[in-house]
């Protein structure tokens, strides 16, 4: 059995926390915070929803639950990306 080197995420994207204000998100060797306010999909989501998290070709977050999708560029960027209709 291989074990990964001290540091390394074992994961490329998880739901590490969720709080009363948003969830907390790592992907990509970086940490995000969603907030329900940017983020309302999340705010009344089952727990187990909200952490069942999938990273497609390296770029693209999926929750299949709850049929969210968040390119990890928006998150870097938010200024960049409409994320609500109005």
């Amino acid at each position: 059995m291989k074990s990964y080197a001290l540091g390394k995420s074992t994961s490329a994207a998880e739901v590490q926390n969720i709080t009363k204000y948003g969830i907390w998100l790592y992907a990509k060797d970086r940490e995000y915070f969603l907030s329900y306010k940017e983020y309302p999909w999340f705010e009344k989501a089952k727990i187990s929803d909200v952490y069942n998290l999938k990273l497609l070709h390296e770029a693209h977050l999926h929750w299949p639950a709850l049929d969210v999708d968040l390119e990890i560029k928006s998150l870097e960027n938010p200024e960049k990306y409409a994320l609500l209709y109005r």
